[in-house]
């Protein structure tokens, strides 16, 4: 448990224009950051999300099998009544899942409670909460809620608004955005809270009342797109990618090889005709 703190949020308004910090309620902005107890909350909800589904066959529900193998004795083998028995390829689970089991996890209440009141002080201390005077939607818009989140520069985060009780027309305007949950303040619960990198609070359901403002419209922001994280496989395509076109670069570059010049002397067609050989002398006369 923390010492009691006071946290302070910047309040905005519907458009993205700043106004001054709004004290948030003590009562849950306390400062008490209870881990474990948050960690216990969201494991406890995860679990009541799973599904029974796997289920196996025991021996009688096993196909087949009803013949005996082999005759009882005289074999020399072990004796065997089914194909189908656990002992055999293809035959029943013994002790095997068979859909009926229940995963779901049961929570004090005061421990929910203070799992929120914890995942709450923790954005707050992260200085994460932003408060918004008021969600006004005469219809749903959903450039205009994602304008707001682009003039915040949280456009590319996890966001949870909370609204004063039900806005059908503030779901319907972030339903569409991937990394936007609109719900009402109380019943955001604890994951919903640890999901989120930026809270987005209507002055009202946390007890302030901010005065409207009256402003100009705005230009709009261009928000560019995130990139989307890439996989180990595909960071060594693009490496491999990259070397290759240096390679190729490089190649491009370097000056091509001279051919080798032709030899001044070349050899000659045929072999030089040898001289030819002196006439013999006349023989002498034998006296």
């Amino acid at each position: 448990m923390a010492d009691t703190m006071n946290f302070e949020a910047a309040a905005f308004t519907a458009l993205g224009t700043p106004r001054e910090k709004v004290s948030l309620p003590q009562a849950t902005f306390d400062g008490t950051v209870n881990v474990p107890v948050m960690q216990q909350a969201v494991k406890a909800m995860l679990a009541n999300q799973r599904q029974a589904n796997a289920s196996t066959k025991t021996r009688g529900f096993v196909a087949g099998g009803n013949q005996k193998p082999w005759k009882q004795k005289g074999t020399g083998r072990a004796r065997q009544g089914s194909t189908r028995a656990p002992n055999w390829p293809g035959g029943g689970t013994v002790f095997g899942p068979h859909g009926d089991r229940n995963y779901s996890q049961a929570l004090p209440k005061q421990v929910r409670q203070l799992a929120r009141k914890s995942a709450l002080n923790a954005r707050a201390r992260e200085n994460a909460v932003l408060v918004i005077d008021q969600f006004a939607y005469e219809a749903p818009k959903t450039s205009r809620l994602h304008q707001l989140l682009a003039r915040l520069g949280v456009a590319h985060q996890n966001v949870l608004i909370l609204t004063d009780g039900v806005k059908s027309n503030v779901y319907l305007s972030g339903r569409n955005l991937p990394k936007v949950r609109v719900l009402p303040y109380s019943d955001a619960s604890t994951y919903d809270l640890l999901w989120s990198d930026v809270v987005l609070v209507e002055a009202s359901a946390i007890g302030q009342t901010l005065a409207p403002v009256a402003e100009k419209a705005v230009e709009k922001v261009k928000v560019k797109k995130a990139g989307t994280p890439k996989t180990p496989k595909a960071r060594k395509a693009a490496e491999t990618s990259k070397k290759a076109t240096a390679k190729k670069a490089a190649v491009k570059k370097a000056p091509a090889k001279k051919a080798p010049a032709k030899k001044a002397a070349a050899k000659p067609a045929a072999a030089k005709k040898a001289p030819a050989k002196k006439a013999a002398a006349p023989k002498k006369k034998g006296k």
